[in-house]
This record gives structure tokens, sequence and C-alpha cells, in this order.
């Protein structure tokens, strides 16, 4: 213990003091500028002066983002409601509708045009070299009340199965 009076009596002049000193300021001042920083980056908001205004303001971004939330939850229910009613499941089926003959080729069809729920129009033609002959059948919940041919079944199945794909 006296050796350590003994070198800070002989070794310490007032000039280290001033130098030591010195350094303590810089650094404290330093140590404050960083937590001025810090105090500043965790009041956000314009005019935050306390912690009060910076929860206030993040309340009110809150509130904002909650009615923003709820809008868009409002619209996409809209959509999905209209996309239901939207044509989903598109399929054509080509034919011969005159297999023993020949006349006609692979030249008529049968497509069908159906909703998520079944509901749409199956729509067909009929190719022969003098004529050519369109038909339109409504289809409700996958079914029709007008009599469908096999090509239009068939059509109406194929479209089925890519609406339940797509969901």
């Amino acid at each position: 213990m006296q050796q350590v009076q003994l070198f800070f009596a002989t070794n310490f002049t007032p000039n280290i003091a001033i130098y030591l000193l010195c350094f303590l300021i810089i650094a404290l001042t330093v140590w404050i500028i960083l937590l001025e920083r810090r105090i500043k980056n965790l009041l956000a908001g314009p005019g935050s002066t306390h912690l009060g205004d910076t929860v206030k303001h993040l309340r009110g971004e809150l509130e904002m983002l909650q009615g923003f939330r709820i809008d868009m939850e409002k619209y996409l229910r809209t959509v999905e409601e209209r996309l239901k009613k939207s044509i989903r499941g598109v399929e054509t089926v080509r034919f011969n509708p005159f297999k023993g003959t020949g006349d006609g080729g692979n030249q008529s069809f049968a497509t069908a045009l159906l909703d998520e729920e079944g509901n749409g129009v199956v729509i067909s033609s009929i190719y022969a070299r003098d004529r050519t002959s369109i038909f339109s059948k409504p289809i409700g919940r996958y079914i029709s009340s007008h009599e469908l041919s096999e090509e239009e079944i068939d059509a109406i199945a194929k479209a089925k199965a890519k609406t339940f794909f797509n969901k």
C-alpha cells in the first residue's frame, strides 16, 4: 500500500491529472452522444419528447393498421364471392358426329363453361359439309334440364374436375 501511495505521490503531476480529466470528459461526452442516439431511436414519431408520445403515436399507427386490415378482409370476402360466380372450369371436347359416313371430321365440339358451384353453360357445335348447327344448354349444379349428348356430359365432367383442382 505504501508503494502505491509513493508511486502516486512521486509520479502524479498536475499535467497528468489534466490529461486524465480531459480523457474522462471526452469518454463521457461520447457515451452521452451514444445514449442520446439510442433515446432518439426509441422515441418514434414526429415531435416525440418522451416515451408517452411514442406510445401514443404507435397506438395511432396500430389503430390505422387494424382499420386497414378490416377493410381488406371485407374486400377479400367480396372478391371470394365474385370468384365463386366466375367461370372456373372450361373444357372442350372435339368429336365426329357422323362416325360411319366420314362426313364432318373432328370439326364438331362441345364446350362447358362452369363456375365453382357447377352453374354455367355447355355450347355444342355440329359441323357438316353443308351446314353448322350451334346449341346452348344451361347447366345448374353440373346437370341440365335439357337432354345432353355423351360429348356434352364428357365436357361437363372434365370442366368439373378442373374447378375442384383449382380450389
